[in-house]
């Protein structure tokens, strides 16, 4: 069962919201607050997911995501907002939102973008995915390659399946690990990496691909002059879906 908060100012909106989505089996909401008891409503009831309600000035809304996410165990936190502009939307993002969502999505997707909270993957409505991809996208390429440096192999693995829109469960899956163990490589590479939110990690992992993805290439002819001996020694025993990252970037919306 999936435990929800839902925060804002609007009594009559937080109850319509409520409503809709305790229609569904899996999601059962506890409790609903405004701005000023968020912290210790979410406190107290430890939700997977918080949805925010932006009804106030822009930084007031962020100053309690990034309150709400500083908690020891911070849930996934979605905006729900009337416009996604380019600045909000990023910045939601940089203070660690997962999600980022329109006052008029219909209730199915809704419900969807719930679970997909839930299940550790990213919401964003359409435009916002659009926004953001190519705001990160624009940033310098040149930071790729030293950020690759600093993972480990498993991290690596990890952050390859990330990129191809694959949830915690199904990182585990692939790679036989438990949900606990991928959330505790995730929260490595994004200290690692300094990003904050699913989004940035795939946009980055995605510069990351392409340039190991020009190195093989151009060690390919050398690598094909080795020994059958050396290639046996030096070959990597993980799985084939986690050896390039140049899968098309997949943000759930």
């Amino acid at each position: 069962m999936i435990r929800l908060i839902i925060v804002g100012d609007d009594v009559l909106f937080r109850a319509g919201l409520q409503r809709i989505l305790e229609d569904a089996h899996d999601i059962r909401v506890p409790a609903d607050c405004d701005y000023a008891d968020a912290v210790e409503t979410t406190t107290a009831h430890d939700p997977d997911v918080v949805l925010l309600s932006d009804e106030r000035r822009r930084k007031d809304t962020l100053s309690l995501l990034t309150a709400l996410r500083a908690q020891s165990a911070p849930p996934e936190v979605a905006v729900l907002t009337s416009a996604a502009d380019e600045r909000f939307v990023v910045d939601s993002l940089l203070a660690g939102a997962t999600g980022f969502l329109l006052r008029d999505t219909v209730p199915h997707d809704l419900v969807n973008a719930v679970r997909l909270l839930a299940s550790g993957s990213s919401a964003l409505a359409p435009s916002a995915s659009r926004t953001v991809v190519g705001h990160l996208q624009a940033r310098p390429q040149k930071e790729a390659p030293s950020h690759a440096a600093v993972l480990s192999d498993r991290e690596l693995d990890v952050l390859s399946l990330l990129a191809e829109g694959l949830t915690n469960a199904e990182i585990g899956r692939a790679l036989l690990l438990s949900p606990a163990t991928v959330k505790d490589h995730l929260s490595a590479i994004y200290t690692k990496l300094g990003t904050t939110n699913r989004v940035q990690t795939a946009v980055l992992a995605h510069r990351m691909g392409a340039d190991r993805d020009s190195r093989a290439r151009a060690s390919g002819d050398s690598r094909k002059r080795t020994s059958r001996d050396s290639r046996t020694r030096t070959s990597r025993s993980v799985p084939a879906q986690s050896r390039s990252m140049g899968a098309e970037l997949r943000i759930p919306a």
